[in-house]
């Protein structure tokens, strides 16, 4: 499945802890604070767990959404779609 992360941590550390949890888990940065990539439920719940151990849920959010391929390949993009400089060419050629 696929999978998109969204966090708004206000906590550096805690923020860089979560950052590197998604990539481990095989997802890739498409903005800040967006991750994005193939995950399988194992890792998503894994990943699911790790943030709650991480954040601080008073102050914190983290968002995770799965999609199946067909979900995902109805995502629509308006205007620049990843910032080129964080996501790998493997996502960038799912959009186009």
């Amino acid at each position: 499945m696929y999978a998109w992360l969204i966090y708004d941590i206000t906590d550096d550390k805690k923020r860089n802890k979560v950052a590197k949890c998604a990539q481990k888990k095989g997802l890739y940065r498409v903005q800040k604070s967006v991750f994005l990539g193939t995950i399988n439920k194992n890792k998503f719940d894994e990943l699911k767990v790790e943030c709650e151990e991480i954040i601080d849920e008073e102050t914190d959010s983290v968002y995770l959404f799965p999609l199946c391929e067909k979900d995902f390949k109805s995502v629509v993009t308006i205007g620049q779609a990843f910032d080129d400089t964080l996501v790998t060419d493997t996502i960038k050629a799912l959009f186009f």
